[in-house]
């Protein structure tokens, strides 16, 4: 179920120290799940995580991770930017493309990162813009649908990432022609998956088509990347995956193919690294009865657009009323012009009263990063719960002259005071 660590005076004095709507963090939370990712997989010589730095691109949290012993999965020019002002360069370095310019490329080879190609064509586009290095790795796309049992956990047929079974054999024997020695392999089936067994199935399906195409190609099998996908419970009925007996089934599935000693292990487990530790704190600023009753926040789907743009749940507690009876129903509403801008409805809930203090669950991942200024709202702060029990401002909020300083070019930009 959602994340309850913390008490609520803790975000009471934090709602004191730092105006609403701020997503806060708990780096006790974050430096113990890296530690039990860790452990989870501790019985392969080889194994690293590389947090995707799209879920949570803050540097406080990038060094936190970075000193847990973890690399980096970038898919932009800017993260890469991120990651070398942090000191993160070489094996630390995961390069995930995505249609991306050339010129990435070369940035990536430059720092020496592991290059991710998404596609048979990118080859040629490597080739020419940083090199083809002797370790490569290619996203693998199988086709159809991904099923555990009976149930389809994803559609990677629909998916527009990764070579095809025959463009993977084909690419890689193209990649040996150019130099490559060793070659990684990875895929991403499903999303937010709660199912222990999800890991375990795409290991088996990552290192039995890399043994084969190994034996096929004559190149050596460097590492077995096993993506994201491990999910979160959102929701207060689901379950957490259990990623101690995640590592343990997959280190069962290494060793049936690989035996004692085989290639390397990684990991991209953005949501499940940090999605639990954050929340977006926030005030209940208006109350409205209509055909349904609403409660507007002072947050709105620019601090946090999963509910908006998936309808995801995220799970809404008010601080000082969670053993209250949730006997009201309420769509819980931004600010913005869009019917969307919805962070809950038709939620059984407590009375909220304006003042009321609302925290949204689980915004630790693709949460503050997914943040955008329509309307013309402005990003709000991140703030760090420090081990030691104090906040640390980690990103302030964005200001007007944050949102009109594009316009440095335009004449209205003086009259807004910004030359």
């Amino acid at each position: 179920m959602p994340n309850f660590s913390l008490p609520d005076a803790v975000f009471e004095k934090a709602a004191e120290n730092f105006p609403t709507p701020f997503h806060l963090y708990d780096e006790k939370g974050i430096r113990t799940r890296a530690r039990l990712l860790n452990q989870a997989f501790s019985w392969c010589d080889d194994y690293q995580e590389y947090f995707a730095v799209k879920a949570l691109p803050n540097p406080t949290i990038l060094r936190i991770l970075k000193e847990e012993g973890c690399g980096v999965d970038c898919s932009s020019s800017t993260e890469l930017m991120l990651a070398e002002a942090l000191g993160f360069s070489g094996r630390d370095i995961m390069f995930s493309a995505n249609a991306m310019p050339n010129e990435e490329f070369t940035y990536a080879r430059r720092l020496g990162a592991f290059v991710n190609l998404d596609d048979i064509s990118h080859i040629d586009i490597l080739r020419d813009n940083g090199g083809i290095p002797e370790t490569i790795c290619c996203r693998y796309n199988p086709g159809g649908d991904f099923r555990i049992g009976t149930f389809v956990m994803g559609n990677p047929g629909e998916a527009k990432y990764g070579f095809t079974p025959e463009q993977l054999a084909e690419g890689l024997v193209r990649l040996k022609e150019l130099g490559a020695k060793r070659f990684g392999v990875h895929a991403f089936l499903s999303s937010n998956t709660l199912d222990n067994d999800y890991y375990p199935i795409l290991a088996g399906i990552l290192m039995r088509t890399a043994k084969e195409l190994s034996e096929k190609t004559g190149l050596e099998v460097a590492f077995i990347n096993l993506s994201g996908g491990v999910g979160i419970p959102y929701r207060p009925e689901d379950e957490a995956p259990d990623i101690l007996k995640i590592g343990e089934e997959v280190h069962k599935v290494y060793a049936s193919i690989f035996g004692s000693h085989g290639p390397a292990i990684k990991t991209e487990l953005g949501r499940w690294m940090t999605g639990p530790e954050g929340w977006l704190v926030t005030h209940a600023t208006h109350h409205k009865d209509t055909y349904r009753h609403y409660i507007g926040l002072d947050a709105c789907a620019a601090n946090l657009m999963r509910p908006a743009m998936y309808g995801a749940y995220h799970h809404i507690t008010i601080v000082g009323k969670e053993d209250l009876p949730h006997d009201h129903i309420y769509d819980v509403t931004g600010s913005l012009c869009e019917n969307n801008d919805k962070f809950a409805i038709e939620r059984p809930l407590p009375e909220i009263k304006e003042g009321d203090l609302v925290l949204i669950h689980d915004s630790g991942a693709h949460g503050h990063a997914m943040g955008y200024n329509y309307n013309g709202r402005l990003r709000s702060a991140e703030v760090l719960y420090t081990q030691d029990g104090s906040f640390r401002l980690i990103r302030r909020a964005e200001t007007p002259q944050d949102y009109f300083a594009t316009l440095d070019l335009d004449p209205v930009a003086g009259a807004l005071g910004l030359k």
